[in-house]
């Protein structure tokens, strides 16, 4: 097991619920209040150093009974060495953790993909909204479970609301220029732009 494991446990006691080897990989479980003071003790402190952030995701399971998890996938750069932490939320309860991009600046887009798909909030993410589906989406969250693998609209509606959506309102001037520099932006697009017709951009909102 990761010697990490058991100086978390002296630093932060009934924190750490549980740690697990699973194909050589150690993975622990930890009180998803507490989760940014943990994971920036592995950043930086001496000896732990878990200074690359490889991904966030989640998982929720077939089991209703069974809560979703939120995993981050850290890695010591300095010592070549992987380590993986879950989160449990209860479904029963608000799906919220505090948002890590004070930590790696890298964890804004991780953490929109995440609630997009599965609708977890992260609470004081600075620019918490939609990245894959657009803003107004209102089919819910595509990779939890209860979401139909057709989507709750018709085809045919999908795609109306798509044509109708304006993509451009809901993306920062900063975005649309990295879009049109390296990948060139539909002419229709560009010509609203020139006409300023960008739309409000709307809070984020949860639809399950």
């Amino acid at each position: 097991m990761n010697p990490s494991v058991e100086a978390l446990r002296s630093e932060f006691g009934d924190a750490l619920v549980s740690a697990e080897v699973s194909c050589g990989d150690t993975y622990i479980y930890i009180d998803p209040a507490r989760n940014a003071e943990i994971l920036s003790w592995l950043k930086d402190t001496p000896g732990q150093v878990y200074n690359y952030l490889v991904d966030i995701t989640a998982v929720e399971y077939r089991d209703a009974e069974l809560p979703i998890e939120v995993v981050y996938e850290l890695f010591s750069l300095d010592r070549q060495v992987p380590f993986r932490v879950k989160a449990r939320l209860p479904k029963g309860e608000s799906l919220e953790i505090a948002s890590i991009v004070s930590l790696w600046s890298a964890a804004d887009w991780l953490e929109r993909e995440v609630y997009d798909m599965f609708g977890i909030i992260f609470t004081d993410h600075p620019d918490l909204r939609r990245i894959l589906m657009w803003e107004t989406y209102a089919e819910g969250h595509p990779l939890r479970k209860s979401f139909p693998l057709r989507g709750r609209f018709s085809r045919s509606e999908q795609v109306r609301q798509a044509l109708n959506a304006n993509p451009e309102a809901h993306y920062s001037l900063e975005e649309l220029s990295i879009a049109s520099e390296n990948y060139g932006l539909p002419e229709k697009m560009r010509d609203r732009l020139r006409r300023g017709e960008r739309g409000n951009i709307p809070d984020p909102e949860v639809v399950e």
